[in-house]
């Protein structure tokens, strides 16, 4: 996978997550402050793989991170997310 794709299925999904949020303002709760969110495409292994490395290279010391595993993309609506599990990683 190219910077490219890697950016425009990053975009999506960063799009989808914070319809997802907007429609669903209780997991924004869970979400510790100053955390970093990667999200696991559980659809596109090779995307969930490059987000967990870049997301484990740019968190700082003792920074929580939040892995949202996703199942899949629904056809297009207010959010495609579906059921999308966080899971906090201890410092």
């Amino acid at each position: 996978m190219n910077k490219k794709e890697l950016l425009e299925k990053n975009l999506v999904l960063t799009t989808e997550f914070s319809r997802y949020i907007l429609e669903h303002p209780e997991v924004a709760k869970r979400i510790p402050k100053d955390a970093i969110v990667v999200i696991l495409p559980e659809y596109d292994q090779e995307l969930a793989e490059e987000n967990l490395k870049i997301g484990k290279t740019r968190r700082e010391k003792n920074q929580p991170m939040v892995l949202v595993r996703v199942k899949k993309l629904a056809p297009e609506r207010k959010s495609r997310l579906v059921k999308p599990r966080l899971e906090l990683v201890p410092a």
